[in-house]
């Protein structure tokens, strides 16, 4: 998931989740759990990132701690002039119930313009699409697009595919309703961060396989992209210590499939670095920070997105954890990041 934020937030294109207040969560990842590198342990941080983090508890999302995460209201929506969101509700898939949209037209009315669908991060067991609206209308405006953000049904309480499916029925809508919604068919990307980033992954691998809807693009943001990490796939001790740590990965994963994270098999397209094929996958932008838990899972996923002949773009931020950006808005890191993923998006989009 994109991190869990406790206190302030500024917004950013990288958004976290969920945010919890500080302390109402438990502290299982002791500083023997780390290694015994309690104080040396913010070395490898990028000096712009360290008080934001020092800021924060140790924490893991587990069922116990799952209700309090999910009681975080929403930040408010930039006010007018600022592109003001729109809600819809729209046919889900067949027996699934209706999803509800978060709409957010930049296009200024002109025809034939460009999409972006949008999943919320969460760990596959928060967020809400609402969250952080701010952000979007701040994309939509620099994009020129429509973003299209879905709100699709969380696990442990539906587990894979419900999800994917509510985020399919989006793509369907989109392509379905291109006319009436003044967007160019040929021009719609996918994307999301954190757990966000793991939905667009299994969305655009279902839409490949399923061949009804072409995606040109797809924009993954510190995706969550393998369920072995941190389970039967050890991590490098320095990696993943802050805001989404392997116990929390273990939770996430275990809640979508609905077994154990790391088993031998998975539901099919559920684990996109489970994937054995991945050419004809759509053009991606890859994103993701060097102590982020997910930072190997990327890196081999984008590797392998390369050797299958799928363009790939590849962007490690030395010294930064998952979700920094948000996190630490203003930092320089921070601008470049969300400066080059809004570069990558125009280019999927075909306005660059």
């Amino acid at each position: 998931m994109p991190g869990i934020v406790l206190g302030r937030r500024e917004f950013g294109i990288g958004i976290t989740a969920f945010g919890v207040t500080a302390g109402l969560l438990s502290k299982p990842d002791s500083a023997a759990a780390l290694g015994g590198m309690a104080d040396d342990h913010f070395a490898l941080v990028d000096p712009e990132l360290i008080e934001a983090v020092k800021a924060l508890p140790d924490f893991t999302v587990t069922a116990q701690s799952l209700p309090l995460v999910r009681k975080r209201p929403p930040f408010p929506t930039a006010p007018a002039p600022a592109l003001q969101p729109q809600f819809r509700t729209i046919p889900g898939s067949r027996g699934a119930p209706d999803v509800r949209v978060m709409v957010i037209d930049g296009t200024d009315g002109k025809s034939a313009s460009p999409a972006y669908l949008h999943m919320h991060g969460g760990g596959f067991v928060g967020g809400r699409v609402d969250q952080y609206p701010a952000a979007y209308q701040a994309l939509a405006a620099a994009c020129g697009c429509l973003i299209v953000s879905v709100d699709y049904r969380l696990a442990p309480e539906v587990r894979f595919p419900g999800a994917l499916e509510d985020n399919y029925a989006a793509l369907r809508w989109l392509h379905g309703h291109a006319a009436e919604l003044g967007i160019d068919p040929s021009r719609i990307a996918i994307g999301g961060e954190s757990a966000g980033g793991g939905h667009a992954a299994m969305l655009a691998i279902a839409a490949r396989d399923r061949g009804e809807f072409p995606i040109s693009f797809q924009m993954l943001i510190y995706p969550m992209l393998d369920d072995r990490t941190g389970s039967t796939l050890s991590v490098p001790p320095h990696v993943g210590r802050f805001i989404w740590n392997t116990a929390s990965n273990r939770f996430g994963w275990g809640a979508l499939l609905g077994q154990s994270p790391g088993l031998n098999k998975v539901p099919n397209g559920s684990v996109p670095a489970r994937l054995e094929d991945l050419a004809g996958l759509p053009p991606t932008f890859i994103s993701v920070g060097g102590l982020d838990l997910f930072a190997g899972e990327d890196i081999t996923y984008a590797s392998r997105l390369n050797a299958a002949g799928v363009p790939v773009e590849l962007l490690v931020v030395p010294g930064a954890y998952h979700a920094f950006d948000a996190l630490a808005p203003t930092a320089r890191v921070s601008k470049q990041f969300r400066a080059a993923c809004i570069a990558a998006l125009k280019r999927g989009l075909g306005l660059a």
